[in-house]
């Protein structure tokens, strides 16, 4: 098996996997926490990942989103219980990966924390303190790493900063990094122009320069932090009032948008990566939330947002096994 970086040299498109979560309540489970699932419900962890590789997945995450310490402490968990519950899902994603008997990479996801950092906040009454934040996302680093996993995965970044003091904590393990942020809608006023930004106003491109300024909080002494990520995108989708800019819409357009600030910058050989939500997130008549984009209704899309330059495609929140599944054919089909 060719290693990370040199199976991303090929250019041929990876497929990742989709939504952990929407396949724990899929299979009845709802906890505060999904990263315990890895240590309450260690066959469905198990079972999951395994359903995705037999879909088609080249690459699945490990179930860590929420494993960091003050993720557990929210959820009434002592922070003691993280490092654990972060090994438990690298081993239990290696063993969905030997029972398939493919070749398939893995991927330590790490997401954002449960509220502002400093580096945004201007304080730590309202925001982490970036010791904190620091702390935290090199114990999720650290425990992933020792694991084994191929390379980490930056996810759901609402901040450019925060994504950038991970980057800087993530930089030593000396594994492949990829990041994605996650965006709304916007658009300029003066030009009209629709341009995606995140929570804290950061846009494809200014994600580029505060990791390659070394900015963000993350004390990196203007280090570049560019020149140790090898995959940038999107992921998620918050927009909640705006159809075409959900789902495989958002993923094209959010895609066109990287592409051009990667060029400007004489980036173009990074790869792109986009793993959207099944649309806009509503309320059925029990008053649970379901996404409305079926499998055939995102995989029509997989050609244009090929097109559009991304490398990895998978889903986010609301998308299954059957959306992978169907992902899969039309990759195969855009290959043929």
């Amino acid at each position: 098996m060719k290693s990370f970086l040199e199976r991303i040299a090929d250019d041929r498109p990876l497929l990742y996997d989709g939504g952990f979560g929407t396949e724990l309540f899929a299979r009845g489970i709802e906890l505060a926490n999904s990263a315990l699932a890895n240590e309450l419900y260690p066959d469905i962890v198990r079972d999951i990942h395994f359903d995705y590789i037999e879909a088609g997945s080249e690459v699945v995450g490990t179930n860590t989103f929420v494993a960091s310490f003050p993720h557990l402490e929210m959820a009434g968990k002592d922070a003691s219980e993280s490092e654990g519950l972060i090994r438990l899902s690298v081993e239990h994603a290696r063993t969905a990966i030997e029972r398939s008997g493919k070749d398939v990479y893995l991927a330590g996801s790490i997401g954002p924390l449960p509220g502002a950092i400093e580096a945004d906040s201007g304080d730590t009454e309202f925001g982490i303190a970036n010791s904190i934040a620091r702390d935290a996302h090199e114990r999720v680093g650290t425990t992933l790493a020792e694991g084994g996993v191929d390379f980490f995965c930056v996810e759901t970044m609402f901040s450019a900063n925060e994504a950038a003091l991970a980057v800087d904590v993530l930089r030593q393990f000396d594994l492949p990094i990829a990041v994605n942020q996650t965006y709304k809608y916007t658009k300029d006023r003066a030009t009209g122009e629709i341009v995606y930004k995140t929570d804290w106003g950061h846009s494809a491109a200014d994600l580029l320069e505060i990791l390659a300024a070394g900015l963000g909080g993350a004390q990196s002494g203007g280090r570049d932090l560019l020149e140790h990520v090898q995959v940038v995108g999107l992921n998620c989708g918050a927009e909640s009032r705006r159809d075409e800019h959900t789902g495989m819409p958002y993923a094209i357009t959010g895609i066109g948008q990287l592409k051009r600030a990667l060029d400007a910058r004489g980036e173009a050989r990074k790869r792109m990566m986009a793993y959207p939500n099944a649309g806009r997130a509503r309320l059925d008549d029990q008053h649970r939330t379901y996404y409305a984009n079926t499998p055939d209704e995102m995989a029509a899309c997989v050609p244009d947002l090929l097109e559009a330059g991304a490398y990895f495609i998978g889903g986010c929140c609301g998308t299954g096994v059957a959306h992978i599944r169907a992902f899969r054919d039309a990759m195969d089909r855009a290959a043929a």
